[in-house]
C-alpha cells in the first residue's frame, strides 16, 4: 500500500509543466559559473592578476540585490514583448539580454579590455538575475500549494544541469577549442530557457497585462510605486508572523551555508587530492543532491510543509555531524564519499524543503517582488555570516568547527515548532493577517 502511494504521488514528475520547469531551470543556472568560476580560470589563462580576478567577484553583486527592481518587473509590461504575457515577455526579454551579453564577452581579449569585459559580465549578471525574478514568479504561479515541492525540485534539477554544462562542460571545451569560442557555445544555453517559454502557456495569475495609470509623468510614478513597490511589503507584512518568517529565512539553511566556504580547504587539509576531491563531489556529490531535491518534491506533496521542514532540518544537522567523523579517520576516500553523499541528499532535499516554503508565503499579485525580496535576504544574510567560518576554524579545530555548525541547525528547528502554533507555516490564502 505504501508502495502504490509513492508512486501514486511520483506521478506529479511526469505532468508536461515539469519539463518546462527543468528547461527554465537550466536557463537560469547556466550563466552563473560563467560570471564566476569558469570565467576566473580564463582570466588565469589569460595572465590576469590575482587582485584584478577578486574585484571580478563583484559582478555578481545584482544577484543579492534583484528585489530593487522586481518591481519593476513584476508589474510593467515591456513594449511588444508583453504581447506574449507579462511573464513569458519579460523572460524573453531577459533571454535575449543574456545572450548578447555573453557573446560580447566571448569577443573580448581579457588581456587588452579587462573594463569592457567586466562591464559585459556586469549586463550579463544583471540579464540572469532579472530571468531569475522572473522565472520563479512563473514558477510559483505555475503550481498549487501543495505542488510546490515538485516544481521546485524539478527546477532545482534544472539549475544544477545549468551548472554542470557552464562548470564541468565548459572546461572540457577549453581543452581543445578558445575560451571565446566555448563563450559563444555557452551562449547558447539561453535557446533552452527561450524555447521552454514559447511552449509554455502564460500563468493565469499572470496573465493580466496593463500599462500604468496617470496622466503625467509624476502620477505615474507615483502610482507604479503604490502598486508595485509599496503594496507588495504591506501585504507581506500584513501576515502577524511576518518578523518571525524573516528569522526563520535567515537562519533555516545557516548549517549548510556556513560551512560551504570551509568545505574545499578542509578537504585540502584531510590530504585529499585535487582529483580525489573532484571524482566525489562532482560524480557523488551532484548525483545526490538531485536525487535528494526530487525526492524532497515528492516528501513535501505527500507530508506537507511543516513535516518536511522539521526533516530537512534534522537532516542538516545530522550529515554535518558526519565531517566530525571524518576529521578522525582523515584521509579516507570512502569515508568521504559516505559524507559527501549523505551532506549532498540533505542538502538537495532541505534546499527543496525551503523553496517550496518561500513560495507557499507570496501573495499571487505579487509573486515576484515578494519572492525576490525573500530570497534575497536569505542570499544576503547567509553571504555575510558565513565569511566568519574561516575566522572560526583558526580560532578551534576542524572538529569543533563542525560540531558548532551542526547546531546551527537548531535554531531552524525551534522555529519551525514556533511557528506551527502560531500560524507562520501557512501558505498565503490561509495565513491570519492583521
Amino acid at each position: 500500500m505504501i508502495k502504490q502511494n509513492w508512486l501514486e504521488t511520483a506521478k506529479i514528475y511526469f505532468d508536461r509543466r515539469m519539463l518546462a520547469m527543468l528547461g527554465l531551470g537550466f536557463s537560469s543556472g547556466f550563466p552563473f559559473l560563467l560570471v564566476g568560476g569558469t570565467l576566473a580560470l580564463w582570466l588565469t589563462d589569460a595572465k590576469i592578476s590575482l587582485e584584478m580576478i577578486g574585484l571580478f567577484a563583484l559582478v555578481k553583486i545584482p544577484y543579492s540585490f534583484k528585489w530593487v527592481w522586481s518591481p519593476m518587473v513584476d508589474r510593467l509590461c515591456l513594449p511588444l514583448f508583453g504581447r506574449l504575457g507579462r511573464r513569458r515577455g519579460w523572460a524573453l526579454f531577459s533571454q535575449i539580454v543574456l545572450i548578447l551579453g555573453i557573446i560580447g564577452m566571448a569577443a573580448t581579449n581579457p588581456a587588452q579590455s579587462i573594463t569592457v569585459l567586466m562591464i559585459l559580465a556586469l549586463l550579463s549578471v544583471f540579464a540572469s538575475a532579472t530571468q531569475d525574478i522572473v522565472l520563479d514568479a512563473f514558477r510559483v504561479e505555475s503550481f498549487a500549494s501543495t505542488e510546490q515541492g515538485a516544481g521546485a525540485a524539478v527546477f532545482i534539477l534544472g539549475y544544477r544541469l545549468g551548472c554542470i554544462f557552464s562548470g564541468a562542460g565548459a572546461l572540457l571545451l577549453a581543452t581543445v577549442i578558445s575560451w571565446n569560442e566555448v563563450y559563444v557555445l555557452m551562449s547558447l544555453g539561453a535557446l533552452i530557457g527561450i524555447i521552454s517559454i514559447f511552449l509554455c502557456p502564460e500563468p493565469q495569475a499572470a496573465t493580466s497585462c496593463q500599462p500604468l495609470a496617470g496622466n503625467n509623468v509624476l502620477q505615474k510614478i507615483k502610482n507604479f510605486y503604490l502598486t508595485a513597490v509599496k503594496a507588495p511589503i504591506k501585504d507581506f507584512i500584513k501576515r502577524r508572523d511576518w518578523k518571525v518568517i524573516m528569522l526563520f529565512v535567515m537562519v533555516y539553511k545557516l548549517c549548510d551555508a556556513y560551512m560551504a566556504p570551509m568545505s574545499m580547504p578542509f578537504y585540502d587539509a584531510m590530504g585529499f587530492s585535487k582529483e580525489e576531491i573532484a571524482y566525489v563531489t562532482k560524480i557523488f556529490g551532484m548525483l545526490a543532491t538531485i536525487i535528494g531535491g526530487l525526492w524532497g518534491g515528492l516528501v513535501v506533496k505527500r507530508y506537507g510543509i511543516v513535516k518536511s521542514l522539521i526533516l530537512g532540518s534534522l537532516l542538516q544537522g545530522l550529515t554535518t555531524l558526519m565531517f566530525v567523523v571524518q576529521t578522525y579517520v582523515g584521509h579516507n576516500l570512502s569515508v568521504l564519499m559516505l559524507t559527501i553523499s549523505l551532506d549532498n541528499l540533505a542538502g538537495g532535499m532541505s534546499t527543496t524543503f525551503f523553496v517550496a516554503y518561500i513560495s507557499s508565503l507570496c501573495n499571487v499579485t505579487y509573486t515576484a517582488t515578494q519572492y525576490a525580496l525573500l530570497s534575497s535576504f536569505m542570499s544576503l544574510v547567509r553571504d555575510l555570516l558565513s565569511s566568519t567560518s574561516g575566522f572560526l576554524v583558526q580560532i578551534s579545530s576542524w572538529s569543533v568547527f563542525f560540531t558548532l555548525t551542526t547546531l546551527m541547525s537548531l535554531p531552524g528547528l525551534f522555529l519551525i515548532f514556533y511557528m506551527q502554533k502560531h500560524g507562520g507555516l501557512k501558505p498565503y490564502a490561509e495565513a491570519a493577517h492583521k
